[in-house]
């Protein structure tokens, strides 16, 4: 395992040769003592080098230290408030040079798959897609533990546009669109999933050699 490398909102992908975090309220209740070992909200647990770490409160690396990190499907499931200090974080925790890569739902596609959709089903397509919306409201206990314990809603979109303009923001530079398999660095090769790109937007850019102030 190599602390230059570091992957967030991991899930079960979770290879060794990458420091892998997860924000997952269940694996803070899978590590419990005791009766973490008889609890699981999932078909299967968390692979047991998974840290549990949120990227919008912090992760335990230090900055200017890593030499990639990742995040797959994670970004979409902040609020705008939380998206931009998750982007202040990880622009921190990157060395100068170090290469930040991320895959998403791409809004722009969804949309224009709807506006290609003639049939009535159209707007109820768009809306499960992008998951922006929900058949049906848990309510009582029950309801509250799954809003509380799940983070499946998506609570802000990005297109290539918008999402350049706010990595700009932060300071990270030679911004592209990527795609499966592309990176220079071969180690994202460990992280990366195809499944996870298919239709999606995902962006490549880094941290400058010389970092100058920027807003």
């Amino acid at each position: 395992m190599s602390n230059e490398y570091v992957q967030y909102g991991c899930g079960f992908c979770a290879p060794t040769t990458w420091l892998n975090f997860d924000g997952s309220p269940t694996l803070r209740f899978e590590r419990l003592p005791l009766i973490g070992r008889f609890y699981t909200k999932n078909a299967k647990r968390f692979p047991s080098n998974v840290r549990y770490g949120d990227i919008t409160r912090g992760l335990p690396v230090a900055p200017n230290s890593c030499r990639a990190i990742y995040c797959s499907h994670i970004l979409e499931h902040l609020a705008l408030d939380d998206f931009e200090t998750a982007l202040q974080n990880t622009f921190m925790y990157l060395k100068p040079g170090g290469v930040f890569r991320f895959v998403l739902p791409d809004l722009e596609q969804s949309a224009r798959d709807y506006l290609a959709d003639g049939s009535a089903q159209a707007a109820s397509r768009f809306m499960e897609a992008s998951c922006l919306g929900e058949k049906t409201r848990k309510r009582g206990l029950r309801g509250l533990l799954t809003a509380w314990l799940g983070n499946s809603a998506h609570l802000w979109m990005w297109d290539q546009k918008s999402m350049t303009e706010a990595l700009q923001k932060h300071g990270f530079i030679d911004i592209r669109r990527a795609t499966f398999g592309d990176a220079e660095d071969s180690r994202f090769n460990e992280v990366e999933e195809i499944r996870r790109f298919n239709g999606c937007l995902a962006m490549q850019c880094r941290k400058a050699l010389l970092v100058t102030g920027h807003s």
